[in-house]
């Protein structure tokens, strides 16, 4: 059974995986509250516009996809703050004209030889040392800052106006949060995929609603359902010869299942 671990490239997938597993649920847990979880899977389908960039200009794609969310997140949250656009509108404009720059580019891209497919559903086991070096520090700052900020996030993600009484600077935390929202779908690009990564920021997040009773302990259960979500994943996909990044994802949503069953309960 423990063979798994023999293998680096196993070892790979469970660093890069475990990353993300704490890392989108923390953030997940402020969008969901602030009623923002869609920008998660707008952000994915501009980071896959990157992705597609990155290769044709012959840089590291990550890098290139983290430039362009960052990039998008700013213009998201400026439209929104400056009420010409609701941050709905906002994110479904972002999230088609993102895909469809992103099936342009891509179907461009396919002359150059690399594995698009991996960005878009995931491909953890082919994870490199070299993504490693980007991923781990980048979920390291996300963790980081989450907890240096979890009171004025928290304050923010449940009402804008009365944080903005109090004196804290609004437009900065909500900038704040979508960037290290924009981090977060890059960091997990070669995890899930750009078109898996919303699941993982918001199934979690919504099992823990059904079991925690607070707003903090929702963030630490949403992180062990996180957690356990990629390890049975990566076993299940490894055994069973599986895409690991959609086992991880069915996965925590039968954990949600049995949450919902044990609310019951």
């Amino acid at each position: 059974m423990l063979e798994i671990f023999t293998y680096s490239f196993m070892l790979r997938a469970f660093a890069a995986g475990l990353a993300i597993a704490v890392a989108a649920p923390l953030i997940g847990t402020f969008l969901v509250a602030k009623r923002y979880a869609l920008i998660a899977d707008s952000l994915a389908h501009i980071s896959l516009a990157g992705v597609a960039a990155g290769v044709l200009i012959g840089i590291n794609p990550l890098l290139s996809a983290l430039v362009v969310a960052l990039l998008a997140g700013v213009a998201i949250e400026k439209l929104r703050a400056s009420g010409r656009l609701s941050g709905e509108v906002a994110l479904a404009m972002f999230l088609s004209s993102g895909l469809a720059i992103a099936v342009v580019l891509i179907g461009l891209a396919q002359k150059v030889n690399i594995d698009l497919f991996a960005y878009l559903f995931g491909s953890i086991t082919t994870v490199q040392t070299s993504d490693l070096w980007l991923i781990l520090p980048l979920a390291g700052a996300i963790v980081a800052l989450t907890i240096l900020l979890y009171k004025e996030l928290a304050y923010v993600s449940f009402d804008d106006e009365q944080a903005r009484v109090s004196g804290l600077p609004v437009n900065v935390l909500n900038l704040a949060l979508v960037l290290l929202a924009a981090t977060t779908v890059v960091v997990a690009l070669r995890v899930v995929g750009g078109l898996l990564i919303g699941a993982m920021m918001v199934i979690p997040v919504a099992a823990a609603m059904q079991v925690a009773r607070s707003f903090r302990t929702t963030m630490i259960y949403a992180v062990g359902f996180g957690v356990l979500a990629v390890i049975i994943g990566l076993f299940a996909a490894f055994y069973l010869n599986l895409a690991a990044g959609g086992t991880i994802v069915v996965t925590a949503l039968l954990l949600f299942g049995l949450a919902l069953v044990w609310r019951k309960l």
